[in-house]
C-alpha cells in the first residue's frame, strides 16, 4: 500500500469513527443520568432557543406517570399507569425508538393504587443496564426486561415476597425509587422484613445477595447513590430517620447519621463535591456532613435551623437536587425560590423567583448541569438555560416545552403541574406526561 492510499484509507476510519460516535449520542441510562449526577456532557448543542421553540422529532401517546425515561443505544424506556376499575389498573413497561418513537415493545402487569397518595402513575425511572432494563412500579413490582424485547428475565414483589404493608405507614408515596446497579448487584429500597429496608440482588437472577437495616418507620422515596469517600465506596441510604453509609458489595453498615425528614419527604438526592455530603428536604431543610478522609465515617458540618416550609433561610427542595459548584449551592426551595448558599456555611447569598416563576407550595423544577451553564425544567413545562454563580441569577434563554397535567393537590395558577425528570441525550431532550412522551431536538445543525 502506497502511502498516499495508506492516508486515505486512515482518514476514510477517522471519519467512519467520528460519524458513528456523532449517530450514537451520549446515553442516559437512570434518574439524572449517568451515576445519577444531573450532568449532561454533549456538545454541539444549541446556546439559545429559537422564539419559535424546539423542534419536535416525534411524538407518541402514552399513559400516566411520573417516572422521566432512559434512554440507551437508541432505545427509549418509560413506564406508565391506566386506571381500569377504581384504583386498580395496569402498569406498563415500554421501548420506543429513539429515532421515530415507534413503541418497539410493552410489557403490563396489574396493579392496584389504593391507599397511594399522588396515585397518578409511577414514579421510579427505568435503570438500563446492558441488555436489561429494570423497572420498578408504584406498588412494589420489580421486573428485570430485555431491553430488545420486553421479555421478563427475573420478576419480584415487595409485598408477596418482603412482606412490605405501605398501607400501614402515615405517608404512602408508593415506590419511587429507582433500582441501582453496582457491578453485579442490583440495590433496592424495599422496606422489607425482618432487616430488609435495602436488598442487593444479583441482577441476572433476582437472588437476593445481602438485605440490611431495619424497616419499622417509612421507607421514604430517596434514590441509592454511590460515592467515593475516606478510602471506600459508600453506598448512601437516605431514610426518614437518618443516613446510612453501606459497603454496597456486603451490605455492612459503615455509619449512620440521625436526620429525621417531616413527611418521608426524602426527594432530592444527595450531592458529594470532595468531603461534603448535602442534603436538603421540604420541612427540615439543609444538612451538609463533612466526610471523613481517612475512613468511612461522617460528621455534620452544619444544618439549617428551621422545620417550617414558610420560614425557611436555607434551602428546603421539594424536588429539584441541588447543584455544587465553586464552593456554593444552588437549589429550588420550599416556594419555588431559586437560591444560592455559601456551602461552607449554609448562609443565604441571593434568591429569585424568575426561574420557576409562580411562589407557591411545592413549586419546583429540576436541574441539570451542561458546561458552564444549567438546563431547569420548572413544573410549568418550561426549559430553560441559565448560568448561576454567587453574582445572581443570569437567565439566558426560555422555551415551553410540554403541557403540565399532573394535579399538583393544591390550588396553582396553570392549575397543573409536569413533575418529570426529562432525558438528555444524543443531543435530544425526551421528557413526558400524563397523555404523551416527546423528543426534541437540541443539536444545532437542525437549527442551520
Amino acid at each position: 500500500m502506497t502511502r498516499q492510499n495508506l492516508i486515505v484509507v486512515l482518514l476514510c476510519v477517522a471519519c467512519t469513527l467520528a460519524n458513528a460516535g456523532e449517530a450514537v449520542g451520549d446515553d442516559w441510562p437512570e434518574f439524572r443520568g449517568e451515576g445519577r449526577r444531573g450532568v449532561w456532557r454533549e456538545t454541539g448543542v444549541l446556546e439559545s432557543f429559537p422564539e419559535e421553540g424546539l423542534k419536535v422529532r416525534w411524538r407518541t401517546s402514552i399513559k400516566a406517570g411520573y417516572a422521566g425515561p432512559a434512554v440507551v443505544d437508541g432505545r427509549v424506556f418509560v413506564t406508565d399507569f391506566e386506571a381500569t376499575s377504581g384504583m386498580r389498573g395496569t402498569e406498563r413497561a415500554l421501548a420506543l425508538d429513539a429515532k421515530s418513537g415507534a413503541v418497539l415493545w410493552t410489557r403490563a402487569w396489574e396493579a392496584d393504587y389504593a391507599g397511594i397518595q399522588w396515585e397518578i402513575g409511577p414514579g421510579a425511572t427505568p435503570t438500563v443496564d446492558a441488555d436489561r432494563v429494570y423497572v420498578l412500579g408504584r406498588t412494589g413490582t420489580l421486573s428485570a426486561l430485555a431491553v430488545d424485547t420486553g421479555d421478563v428475565l427475573w420478576r419480584k414483589n415487595y409485598g408477596e415476597d418482603y412482606g412490605v404493608d405501605r398501607t400501614t405507614w402515615g405517608f404512602d408515596w408508593g415506590f419511587s425509587s429507582a433500582p441501582l446497579v453496582d457491578g453485579d448487584r442490583l440495590i433496592c429500597l424495599v422496606g422489607g422484613t425482618p432487616d430488609a429496608r435495602v436488598v442487593a440482588f444479583d441482577k441476572f437472577t433476582g437472588e437476593e445477595v445481602w438485605r440490611a437495616l431495619p424497616s419499622e418507620a417509612d421507607l421514604g422515596v430517596a434514590q441509592p447513590i454511590i460515592i467515593e469517600s475516606g478510602g471506600a465506596r459508600q453506598l448512601i441510604i437516605w431514610n426518614p430517620e437518618e443516613i446510612a453509609s453501606l459497603n454496597p458489595v456486603t451490605g455492612e453498615v459503615y455509619w449512620q447519621q440521625p436526620y429525621v425528614v417531616g413527611g418521608a419527604m426524602t426527594v432530592a438526592v444527595p450531592v458529594q463535591v470532595g468531603n461534603q455530603l448535602f442534603f436538603t428536604t421540604f420541612y427540615d431543610g439543609p444538612m451538609m456532613l463533612a466526610l471523613n478522609q481517612d475512613r468511612p465515617g461522617a460528621s455534620i458540618a452544619w444544618r439549617g435551623n428551621s422545620n417550617s416550609e414558610i420560614r425557611t433561610e436555607g434551602l428546603h427542595a421539594v424536588l429539584a437536587t441541588p447543584i455544587i459548584d465553586g464552593g456554593y449551592i444552588y437549589g429550588i426551595c420550599s416556594y419555588g425560590q431559586l437560591r444560592c448558599l455559601d456551602a461552607e456555611t449554609g448562609e443565604r447569598i441571593w434568591e429569585t423567583q424568575d426561574a420557576t416563576v409562580e411562589r407557591r407550595r411545592w413549586v419546583s423544577g429540576f436541574m441539570v448541569r451542561h458546561g458552564n451553564r444549567v438546563f431547569i425544567n420548572n413544573d410549568r413545562g418550561e426549559l430553560l438555560i441559565a448560568k448561576l454563580s454567587p453574582a445572581g441569577y443570569e437567565e439566558i434563554s426560555r422555551t415551553q416545552l410540554i403541557a403540565p397535567t399532573s394535579s399538583p393537590g393544591n390550588r396553582r395558577e396553570l392549575r397543573n403541574v409536569n413533575w418529570v425528570h426529562p432525558a438528555y441525550a444524543n443531543k435530544h431532550i425526551y421528557t413526558r406526561n400524563d397523555e404523551e412522551i416527546v423528543s426534541y431536538s437540541m443539536d444545532v445543525d437542525d437549527y442551520n
